[in-house]
């Protein structure tokens, strides 16, 4: 059970419902939004993101989100990109044409190399943990996450926090400060993903006051 009030951000493009009742699920105080005000006092926030990533970042930018985001993320608000979110998070991404992304974190999001694989990539994949981190404190490595994807981000090594198999070895998992990402669903990854959202919350109380 948490206190903290994690605001799930709404640009148009994400499962946000779904997102919504996991961690209302876990003990979290969960909203849905993109209102300044409830953007600066969240105690956490998490981008979703299902679709395009040029796409993705045109109604960020339009709503001003790129903005919140930035300023929440540099007043130490712990973020949580999900799915799309988590590429939404790195500098830029070479789909359709290419686009800049958030910049939050050093990287380019590239397609996945699956050479004789269907892409995308659909279904449950064992992540290994490259690294300890209080986003998946009792979660087992190895323990299958469910990813929907075709492209991958490409994180410097000290900020990969997870990887997964499907044609390559990718980074499915980032950290860097407050700043975390998942490129799999927790949402929809049954008791390891809630396990992952109650720990997200965690980490939101413990942050800074918001301002």
């Amino acid at each position: 059970m948490s206190d903290a009030r994690v605001l799930i951000l709404d640009y148009g493009m994400g499962n946000l419902r779904s997102v919504e009742k996991a961690l209302e699920h876990v003990g979290a105080r969960a909203a849905i939004g993109s209102d300044p005000d409830e953007v600066r006092s969240a105690d956490g926030l998490i981008l979703p993101g299902v679709g395009a990533f040029p796409r993705a970042m045109e109604r960020i930018r339009a709503t001003g989100l790129d903005r919140l985001i930035a300023e929440r993320a540099a007043a130490g608000t712990p973020i949580l990109g999900i799915c799309l979110g988590l590429q939404l998070l790195f500098e830029r991404s070479e789909e359709l044409g290419g686009a800049a992304g958030l910049g939050l974190l050093p990287g380019a999001v590239t397609r996945l190399e699956a050479p004789g694989l269907k892409v995308p990539n659909i279904g449950w994949a064992p992540v290994r943990w490259e690294r300890e981190s209080p986003l998946v404190a009792g979660i087992p490595s190895e323990t299958p996450f469910y990813l929907v994807h075709s492209f991958v981000a490409r994180p410097a090594a000290a900020d990969r926090l997870g990887t997964a198999e499907y044609g390559e070895r990718f980074a499915c998992a980032a950290e860097r400060g407050n700043v975390f990402g998942v490129q799999f669903h927790p949402e929809k990854s049954s008791a390891a993903g809630l396990a992952l959202l109650a720990n997200f919350a965690g980490i939101c109380a413990k942050a800074p006051a918001a301002a």
